[in-house]
């Protein structure tokens, strides 16, 4: 999906805080509508998790306390966990004020991918080649 399909509008601003619940920092930071959340809320002075900034990994995943977002360009989440309030920071643009609350991504991936890995059987002691 495209995000210019969502019209964000570039003078709206939306006042978004963040509970970082690893540092129990809490940091608020007032975000255009047409600028990823993570990357303002960094200008601003938040320390807050990230790794790939694309979209596909879950280090800056939150969960929504309340008001609404859209991220389009979110791979890294299906759509139950989306469905479920969760969002990643680096492509999400708030559409309303919000409060969102930091996740610990080995819980996010195990809730993302856990059903998957959980029941292969593991075979030990496969050679791997070297390139």
């Amino acid at each position: 999906m495209d995000k210019n399909q969502f019209n964000f509008d570039p003078n709206r601003t939306h006042t978004v805080k963040i509970k970082h619940r690893q540092s129990k920092e809490t940091y608020t930071v007032s975000v255009p509508e047409d600028r990823y959340i993570l990357h303002t809320a960094e200008n601003q002075g938040a320390k807050l998790p990230f790794a790939c900034r694309n979209g596909a990994c879950t280090s800056c995943a939150v969960r929504v306390l309340s008001g609404n977002l859209e991220q389009p360009e979110a791979m890294g989440l299906s759509p139950d966990l989306r469905k479920k309030g969760y969002a990643l920071l680096c492509v999400s643009h708030a559409c309303s004020d919000l409060e969102v609350e930091t996740q610990d991504e080995d819980e996010v991936y195990e809730l993302q991918f856990g059903r998957y890995f959980g029941r292969g059987k593991v075979t030990f002691g496969i050679p791997i080649e070297d390139e």
